[in-house]
Formats: C-alpha cells, sequence, structure tokens
C-alpha cells in the first residue's frame, strides 16, 4: 500500500507548487477563492470508495449552503476553507499518510502549522516576522526574532526553501525575519518536533520560507499604501540631512570612508604613530591625526535638526508573473517582484539605571526617530514537469535605518546633567541565489539543493557627542558644554562593517523499500564564513581646550578652524580587538524512515550525525601585532535521534508522540570580543569568546481533533531539558547598559499547547450573510522555564576565566525571552464569494526576562501585553481590473513598550515608552 502512498505523497507537493497563491494580495484572491479545489501538474490519484465514504462522511458535518440555490462556480465552500500552500523543504514529501486529504498540517507526519498566501494576507500584516506571531507559542522580540516557545532566537531556525540563511544582524547569526516582507512568500512553515531531514540546531523549531514559483496564469500587480501613527505621524520629530538618497535606503557616496581614513587603514599603522598635525610630521608620514579630524567633520552628517511635522509612511510595489506549456506535460513559471517601504517612528524613551541599593544612578529621557526604509526585489524561475520541480530563487533585500537621537539626564552620583546627541545609518543588505530540484524517477525521489548568500551591514558615520552641565558656581555651570576630555563632555565617530557569505548545498534520496515503510537519507553542508569590523576614534583635545569653545554645536566644535587652532587629536579606542573573522562549516548526514506499522499507526524515525568546526579570531590590522587570546575554537560532533509516532484511534483523531536530541551553537555576535549597539534596544553588546554549544533533549505529545474542512482543535504537553544554556545578562556605566551573554549550568522548559481554527457557515441567516462564513483562529500556550544552579556551579567569562555561576543566574527563574501566556485570537468575517474580509486580531504575551540583572540586581522584565488589530479587505472591480483596497489598524489600545527593573515596591524603567496606533489604507490593481 504505501508504495502507492509514497507516489501519493509526491503528487500532492506537486499539486501544491502549481496550486501557489502569488505574491500579492489581489492575486491571492484570484488563486485563493477559484483554484482551492484545483490540483497541479501530473494530479492526485483518485480516492479509493473506503477514502471517499470517509471524506463525505466528514463534508456531511459542515453547515453549507442550502443545495437548492444556485452556488457559483468560483466559490470556496467551507470544505475548502484553506488552499494548498506551496512548501519546499530538505527531504521532500510532509505529507505521508495515504488518504486524500490536502491539509499539510494533518497529513505531516511532524507537528507542522503553514501558513499560507491567504493565511498571511488575512493578518495584514507587512512582513513575515509579524504573521508569524500569530502561530502557537510563537512571539517576536525586538526586530524580526521570532522566539519559540519562549525559546531565544538562537533556538530557531530559519530556512528559505529549505537552505539556511546568513544574518545581516551583527548581534545574531539567526535572520531576522521582519527583513521578509510578505510579497515575496508563498508560505511559512513552522515545525515544533525535530526530524533528522533538518540541521542539529533545532531548540525551538524550524521556520521555513517558501518563495512562489510558477503561477497559475499570468498577471501584473501595482500597489501602494500609506499608513500613520499617532505617536510619530505629524509630530515633532528629529533627523539629520544626511545624502540626497536617503529616502530611498542608499547613500550617494556622502557616507564612503574619507581618503585620509582610509589611508590610515590601509597603512598597518596604529593611531598613535601618526604625527598629530604637518607640524609634528618629522618622519614624512602622509597623513597626519589632523587630516584625519577634518574629513569627520561633515555638518550633514553632525548636525541633529528637529522636524516640526513627520511625514506619513508609504509603500508601493509591482509584482508579475507568467508561466508557459513546456514539453509535454510541463510548465515553466517567472515570478517577479519589487517593492520600497519608507517607515517613520518616534520613540520618547524613559531610561534608568540603578545601584545596588536600587536608588538612581542615572535618569534620562531619549528622543529617538527612526527612518526606516525596506527595499526588495525577488526573480524566480520555476519549473515542473511530471511530479518534478526545480526552482530557482533570487532574492535581493535592503533594511536601512536612518536614526537621530537626542538624550537628556542626570547623573546622580557626580551630580551632573547630561545632554547626549547620537546620529546613525545602519544598512541591512542580503543577496540570495538558490537552485532546489525535486526530481521523481518512478519511485525513487531526489532532492537536490545549493544556494549562495550573502549579507552585508554597514553603519559608517555613528556620531556620539556628550554635552555635560556640572551644576556648580562656576561661570558656565548652567550651560552644556563639551572640552572633549572624555570627563566634561566627549565626541566619538565609529565605522561598523560586516560582510558574511554563505554556500551551502544538500542532496536527500528516498525510496518505499517495502509496502509500508519508506526510507530516506540525506547529506547536508554549510559553509559560513563572517568578518566583522569596528573601529570607533574619539576626539581628543588638550587640557588648554577653552570652556567657551565647547559651547559650539557639535558641527562647528568639529569644524576645520577649532580643530586646527587647539590641535585636536585622535585616540582609537579599539585598538585592541578592531576586527574579527568568524566561521561555521558543518557537514551532515542522516537517515530516516516512515514505517506505517498499521493502517492507523506510523513512525517517522531518524537519526542526524552532525560534524561542526566553529571559530572566531581576532583579525591583526596592525603591522605591530599585539597578542590576543579573545578566540573560539569549537570541535564537536553530534549523534541527533529524532522519533514521532502517530496513531489515528478513530478517523478525526490524532495522537502524536515525539522525542528527540538536538543541540544549539552560539551565535557569532555571542562570542565575538567586540562592543556593539543596537539602535532598536538602544544598548551595547560584548561578546564571549568563551561560551560553548547548549545541548537539548526535547519530548511532545499532542492529540489533533478535525472537524473536517480545515476545522480542528488540538492540545499538547511538551518538556525539554537544556545543558548549559546561553543567557544574556547586562551590567551598568553611567548611563550605558552594556550587555554580554554567559552559559547557565543547565534549564527546563514545559508548557501546554491549545490550538483551535473553526468555521460558521451563516448561510441560513440569509440576506447579506447568505455568502458569508465566520472564521476563528485561537491559541494559547502556556511555559514555564527555570534555570538550575547548585553550589560549586561554575561558568566561564570572557577574560577573566571560571565564575560562580551564582554571581550572574538565581537558581529558579525563568529563561531569558520566555513568557509564561501567549494567546492569540483571529476571528474573520469572510465571503466566501469574492473578497470581502474584516478581521479582529487579539495577541497577549506575558512579561518575559530580556537579561539577567547582575551584582544582586533584578533581572531587566518586559511586558508585552495585550494587542488590538482590525484588518479589513475588500475586493472589487476598476475598469476591468481586479482590485483590493485594504484598511488596518494596528495597536488600537496603544499598548505601550515597558522595559524595566523591580524590586518588588520600587521600579526603574530601563526602555519604556509609548507606542503609537497606526492606522494604514492600501491599493492593490492586477492586470
Amino acid at each position: 500500500m504505501l508504495d502507492r502512498t509514497s507516489r501519493i505523497s509526491r503528487r500532492l507537493l506537486a499539486a501544491f507548487a502549481l496550486t501557489t497563491a502569488l505574491t500579492m494580495p489581489v492575486a491571492a484572491l484570484a488563486q485563493g477563492t477559484q483554484g482551492a479545489g484545483q490540483t497541479g501538474a501530473g494530479g492526485a490519484q483518485a480516492p479509493t470508495e473506503e477514502e471517499a465514504e470517509r471524506n463525505a462522511e466528514n463534508e456531511q458535518s459542515i453547515p453549507g449552503p442550502n443545495p437548492d440555490e444556485q452556488t457559483p462556480a468560483d466559490a470556496q465552500l467551507p470544505d475548502e476553507g484553506y488552499e494548498d500552500p506551496d512548501v519546499s523543504i530538505p527531504g521532500g514529501a510532509i505529507v505521508v499518510t495515504g488518504r486524500i486529504n490536502r491539509d499539510p498540517t494533518r497529513n505531516s507526519s511532524q507537528v507542522i502549522s503553514v501558513l499560507s498566501t491567504e493565511d498571511i494576507a488575512r493578518t495584514g500584516e507587512g512582513d513575515i516576522a509579524g504573521a508569524l506571531s500569530r502561530v502557537t507559542g510563537l512571539s517576536v522580540q525586538g526586530q524580526g526574532f521570532v522566539y519559540v516557545r519562549g525559546l531565544g532566537d538562537r533556538y530557531s531556525l530559519a530556512l528559505l526553501n529549505g537552505l539556511p540563511l546568513p544574518s545581516p544582524q551583527p548581534l545574531s547569526r539567526v535572520v531576522p525575519l521582519d527583513i521578509f516582507p510578505t510579497n515575496v512568500v508563498a508560505s511559512s512553515l513552522v515545525q515544533k518536533t525535530y526530524s533528522a531531514n533538518f540541521p542539529g540546531e533545532f531548540g525551538g523549531g524550524v521556520i521555513n520560507l517558501t518563495t512562489s514559483a510558477v503561477p497559475d496564469e499570468s498577471f501584473v500587480t501595482i500597489s501602494g499604501g500609506i499608513s500613520a501613527d499617532t505617536e510619530t505621524t505629524f509630530h515633532n520629530g528629529l533627523a539629520y540631512y544626511g545624502s540626497d538618497y536617503d529616502w530611498f535606503g542608499f547613500d550617494d557616496g556622502t557616507r564612503d570612508v574619507p581618503p585620509a581614513l582610509q589611508t590610515y587603514f590601509n597603512s598597518g599603522l596604529r593611531l598613535s604613530q601618526v604625527p598629530l598635525d604637518s607640524a609634528q610630521n618629522v618622519d614624512g608620514t602622509p597623513f597626519t591625526q589632523a587630516d584625519i579630524a577634518f574629513q569627520l567633520g561633515n555638518p550633514n552628517l553632525v548636525l541633529l535638526q528637529k522636524i516640526g511635522d513627520l511625514p506619513v509612511n508609504f509603500s508601493g510595489g509591482i509584482t508579475a508573473g507568467t508561466s508557459f506549456d513546456v514539453f509535454s506535460d510541463g510548465q515553466l513559471g517567472v515570478i517577479a517582484t519589487a517593492s520600497i517601504s519608507n517607515k517613520w517612528r518616534t520613540r520618547d524613551i524613559t531610561s534608568q539605571s540603578i545601584l545596588a541599593d536600587f536608588s538612581l544612578d542615572t535618569d534620562f529621557n531619549d528622543l529617538v526617530t527612526d527612518n526606516r526604509i525596506l527595499v526588495n526585489g525577488l526573480l524566480g524561475f520555476g519549473l515542473e514537469f511530471g511530479d518534478s520541480r526545480i526552482r530557482w530563487t533570487n532574492l535581493f533585500i535592503r533594511d536601512t535605518v536612518k536614526q537621530a537621537t537626542l538624550s537628556q539626564g542626570e547623573d546622580f552620583q557626580d551630580d551632573d546633567s547630561i545632554q547626549q546627541q547620537q546620529t546613525g545609518w545602519f544598512e541591512r543588505q542580503l543577496i540570495d541565489s538558490q537552485l532546489v530540484a525535486e526530481l521523481e524517477f518512478g519511485d525513487l525521489g531526489v532532492d537536490l539543493r545549493g544556494g549562495y548568500a550573502r549579507t552585508d551591514r554597514e553603519a559608517p558615520y555613528e556620531y556620539t557627542f556628550t554635552y555635560v552641565r556640572d551644576n556648580a558656581n562656576g561661570p558656565l555651570s548652567d550651560q552644556f558644554i563639551n572640552v572633549l576630555d572624555r570627563q566634561t563632555g566627549d565626541a566619538s565617530v565609529v565605522f561598523s562593517d560586516l560582510q558574511e557569505e554563505l554556500y551551502s548545498a544538500g542532496i536527500d534520496i528516498s525510496y518505499p523499500v517495502l509496502d509500508t515503510l519508506t526510507a530516506t537519507v540525506g547529506y547536508a553542508y554549510s559553509d559560513t564564513d563572517r568578518y566583522s569590523e569596528r573601529r570607533e576614534f574619539l576626539f581628543n583635545a588638550p587640557t588648554s581646550f577653552p570652556d567657551g569653545i565647547g559651547l559650539f554645536r557639535p558641527d562647528l566644535l568639529l569644524g576645520d578652524a577649532v580643530i586646527e587652532y587647539y590641535d585636536i587629536g585622535l585616540i582609537e579606542s579599539t585598538e585592541a580587538n578592531p576586527a574579527f573573522a568568524a566561521a561555521l562549516k558543518i557537514h551532515g548526514g542522516y537517515g530516516k524512515i516512515n514505517w506505517q506499522i498499521l493502517d492507523r499507526v506510523q513512525i517517522d524515525a531518524g537519526v542526524r550525525y552532525e560534524d561542526a568546526k566553529q571559530t572566531v579570531n581576532p583579525v591583526e590590522l596592525f603591522a605591530d601585532s599585539l597578542t590576543s587570546n579573545a578566540s573560539t575554537l569549537l570541535e564537536n560532533d553530534y549523534w541527533l535521534p529524532a522519533a514521532t509516532v502517530t496513531f489515528e484511534p478513530i478517523d478525526d483523531l490524532q495522537l502524536r508522540a515525539s522525542a528527540s536530541r538536538t543541540l544549539a551553537r552560539p551565535q557569532f555576535r555571542e562570542l565575538i570580543f567586540q562592543t556593539y549597539y543596537d539602535p532598536e534596544t538602544n544598548r551595547q553588546f560584548n561578546g564571549n569568546p568563551l561560551l560553548i554549544d547548549s545541548e537539548l533533549t526535547n519530548y511532545e505529545v499532542r492529540a489533533e481533533y478535525y472537524f473536517g474542512g480545515g476545522d480542528r482543535v488540538s492540545v499538547a504537553g511538551f518538556w525539554k531539558d537544556i545543558e548549559n544554556p546561553i543567557e544574556a545578562f547586562s551590567s551598568f556605566s553611567d548611563n550605558a547598559q552594556l550587555t554580554s551573554f554567559a552559559n547557565a549550568p543547565s534549564a527546563t522548559l514545559k508548557g501546554v499547547e491549545v490550538d483551535a481554527q473553526y468555521t460558521i457557515g451563516l448561510y441560513d441567516v440569509g440576506g447579506f450573510f447568505q455568502t458569508k462564513e465566520l472564521a476563528l483562529f485561537a491559541n494559547y500556550t502556556y511555559t514555564d522555564s527555570a534555570i538550575s544552579v547548585s553550589d560549586g556551579d561554575t561558568t566561564l567569562l570572557f577574560p577573566g576565566g571560571a565564575t560562580p555561576a551564582s554571581n550572574l543566574f538565581n537558581d529558579g527563574v525563568p529563561l531569558t525571552g520566555q513568557s509564561d501566556h501567549l494567546a492569540n485570537l483571529q476571528l474573520s468575517l469572510q465571503d466566501t464569494d469574492k473578497l470581502q474580509q474584516l478581521t479582529v486580531l487579539g495577541s497577549y504575551a506575558s512579561k518575559r526576562v530580556t537579561s539577567r540583572g547582575t551584582a544582586g540586581l533584578p533581572d531587566i522584565i518586559e511586558d508585552p501585553g495585550f494587542r488590538l488589530d482590525l484588518v479589513a479587505r475588500q475586493g472589487f472591480e476598476f475598469r476591468g481590473l481586479n482590485a483590493e483596497f485594504k484598511l488596518e489598524a494596528r495597536n488600537i489600545l496603544g499598548r505601550r513598550h515597558e522595559e524595566y527593573q523591580t524590586d518588588g515596591t520600587q521600579r526603574a524603567e530601563i526602555n519604556t515608552y509609548d507606542v503609537g496606533t497606526t492606522l494604514g489604507a492600501s491599493l492593490a490593481l492586477t492586470f
């Protein structure tokens, strides 16, 4: 029987490809509503009489329209409540049972959730991270980092078409998913139970994004939208000029490294070896510190300005696709898309730090304005013939943040008032090319994958100017001054550059060795290389520098006349470890079986072997090298078994049990002993070269009941044991919060998930509701985690070495990033004949630790709370064209961002600010 079962599985996956919804909402309508019942190339094998009877019984339990009334041919009936998503993963098929049921959530041998194009469109989110936040047990923290069941982003694996992605984010090796707009993704699969065909770094789950390949019909879609934020739009904000093309997310050359500084970089000299000015240049050095300083004072990059009315956000895009018949039974498809979005955000942040007795050390107000520009393009080719398909995907994403910050506050220890301004430009760019072939040779299935990706992150000209008012009795004690001595004011500029390249390849071969048993073997290779460089320069004035000149605004303070007359020099504070090279090379091989032991009992089991070498080494940039021991070498190999048993006691009830061992390697950023500023959290991070791998043991049991037509309810319990989990901890110095990382001894995590999806037909109500249905999607996750620390446990911190673990971790505290409660609710009133949809979305996440406190201080807590959104979509015809109009309201209740420390009675705000309600409208036309 399973010989036929395997063929059905492969053919169903081939059908997925042809029923892919297009990348824009209108195109999704064209395919999602009209093609819900279509099959793809090759088609699905007709059901047997037994299967047909079972399907008929399921359909009889679903409310539907009056059979006496005519139903449009293209209507989406209640038993067709979902579209077939296009899914591309390592190892090929996710459908493993012989029953004809298109729902991959039910038919997968693992615990998965699949968001199709229409599911993503229903949320109205603009990026994949936002859409995934609606999946059971998933939450999004920071800028696009998806946490699965409260485990940090290091425990989440992100793939594109089954291949790994490099990260453009220095803080993480995991790619932030908010850089993926929804218009380039056909489906998103989340698998929470481990199977051996996936990489071993699988703590909470894998997120696999599949791009569109072959459209059902030729189309061109043009879209545009605007939005406004009640805390930002038409309110005061901050900015600096920058360059002429900043609005587009690209620099016009203004931010290129200046010639004198580039000459210094190429020289191999240390800055202390460079003469201050030409008068001191007795050895004929072709440049001086003054030459460099003159070129670092561009007013367009330094002068902070107030903007009276920040503009509205805008976005626009174009997507086109077509397909051709080739060979006798094949189709060749082409899809291309390009889009841009430009968004503003202002945060009025309360930022405080405390001492051991919980008295305030500093108290600041930070006004931060971000202008974020996201530009992306995709060119994809898909070829389908017989039961095989080939996909070539080329993706470009550029994510730029232009940031301006003005802070003012009190330093209670020195009794000083501080005023600080920062300007920054942060470019993140991803270029990815992948070739994936899923081939069928009779019963033999062969999947081939190969890809090259490169990410770049550049942050040139990160300026910081600090002015101090000493509040004493001197002549300028009531004024903010900056005398460039790092005691009464300072000025610095940072140039950061990160490049990462990733080569990946894999092969998976499957064959039904018995009628009831299919075996799959595979090999995967990945080679990642990262180069990270950070150069910080402090402007240094002599002791004779007048206090009166310190009153100058930043662009005048660094003016040529001041630099030349007062002999302003430079100090490079990053001479010790300015650059690092990191690498991770992984060879992985696996074997697994899918065995239909009985008609209703199935086991999917396998084991993966991974051998990995991870290195981080300082790069010597100077001719007179200094010995640095800030290096990491991790060479480990692992056997990672995994098994899932699925039992169907009755037709609509499915029980699962799974067990596995997986791992989590330290991220590059966590290992590199180099300071990095995160513009999102407004804090600094520094790595720990002494981190080691974490090892996880995972168990899960689940019950799933299917009502038919995509309606279902499931309940699951899970438990994880983590050895050497990596946790973030924070320390404070004046107004600077510095976060680093350490291995805790061990931790456990357990919890319960409940997920429900149900559709209620409103056809019997008649009138307006005759073609309407009410779709309910609800999920809840309870998670409880605890770190275990015993007397005598130690952890490793650089450069000191072994440190008592109790100095950083308290026994029984939860893991960072873990909310005890996560809940999502979607209630959608939708039409079955046309695109007309009104969706209410609610999400809740309880308090979670973002960083461990040190020196006896409490942990830093974030309280996401409850968020309410509303999305309305209406399809209509405009001059013969299909059109969609969308209205959305986000954060309707105005839930603020709260991050704080508390001892139970007192509370210090670490990063707290109001978050506005966002109102948006967009229009898309399909030709």
